[in-house]
């Protein structure tokens, strides 16, 4: 098993990534002018929203999605995750690097190339991203009835989504791939941001470190700016418990799939991860650290 791994943290977001830098808000409120009651003047001196605000998180994302994306419609209900999207456009450039890596160099594009969201969540945020960069066609797998139809509902309403990502619905929590990927279907890349929290207490505290950090209060119920559904936010056993169910899983798929990846929040997990994909064979795995703002995390890759 060839495993290669960088071991310094990149300082920057990926070379391609549209966010690059400080957020224009003169052009993104442009965009979406609805933006411009959230944004004044931080105690640095420079715009920008109050992160700890859902509202001016939402409206910043649905700015950022019409400006640079194309999207002009994205509700979602309050109680779903908000995701950083700098953060998100980064993993699908670091796979678009990975599939390069067969063609000589050369990112493929276009609807020839199949990705697989496990856990697309109602924002559908990896396939708009992917298919608005890179054209790809995208399948997107979710446990919730509604955050399923909330993606949908997305994707009718932006008529370039329409013909390139459809989302399934995984009937059983305990499977992954399975009753997901067809018999004669092939996909490019797996990708995953997982619920990496044990338990509802645990993501709980989870946010309202993430106030603190923010320097707000957080007596009695957290305000949500990162919220989430159960099925979002945790999972029985959490991050190491998913991840390793998805490696045993994928040894299954491994003719149908050319390459698995998952985000992994806990740099802890990745030394079981890696001692499981040698029990299973995997013939390359890869780590890619990304740093964006005081938070790191990891894209575990690998294949068979």
């Amino acid at each position: 098993m060839k495993n290669t791994k960088s071991d310094t943290p990149q300082k920057t977001l990926h070379p391609r990534n549209q966010h690059n830098g400080n957020y224009d808000f003169e052009i993104l409120i442009g965009a979406l002018p609805e933006l411009k009651q959230f944004v004044s003047l931080n105690k640095f001196g420079n715009e920008s929203i109050d992160f700890a605000n859902p509202e001016a998180v939402r409206a910043l994302n649905k700015a950022l999605l019409k400006q640079y994306y194309n999207i002009s419609y994205w509700e979602l209900p309050k109680t779903n995750l908000c995701p950083p999207i700098p953060g998100r456009a980064d993993y699908i450039h670091h796979i678009a690097d990975i599939l390069a890596e067969n063609h000589n160099g050369k990112i493929p594009t276009g609807s020839g190339v199949k990705i697989l969201d496990i856990g697309v969540g109602a924002n559908c945020i990896y396939p708009i991203i992917g298919h608005q960069e890179y054209g790809w066609t995208f399948v997107g797998t979710e446990v919730d009835k509604p955050a399923k139809l909330t993606a949908e509902n997305i994707i009718n309403h932006n008529p370039e989504l329409k013909d390139s990502i459809s989302i399934r619905l995984q009937q059983s929590k305990r499977q992954i791939f399975k009753g997901i990927i067809q018999p004669e279907e092939r996909f490019d890349m797996t990708i995953c941001n997982p619920p990496f929290h044990n338990s509802k207490e645990e993501a709980t505290k989870g946010t309202q470190r993430k106030l603190k950090n923010l320097g707000k209060a957080t007596e009695g119920k957290p305000v949500l700016n990162f919220s989430g559904q159960n099925n979002e936010l945790w999972y029985e056993g959490g991050e190491l418990a998913f991840i390793t169910n998805m490696i045993y899983e994928s040894v299954h798929f491994k003719i149908q799939c050319q390459w698995f990846s998952s985000l992994v929040s806990k740099k802890e997990n990745l030394k079981p991860f890696y001692t499981i994909l040698k029990k299973v064979n995997a013939t390359a795995v890869k780590t890619i650290e990304m740093e964006q703002g005081n938070k790191i995390s990891r894209i575990l890759i690998w294949r068979f």
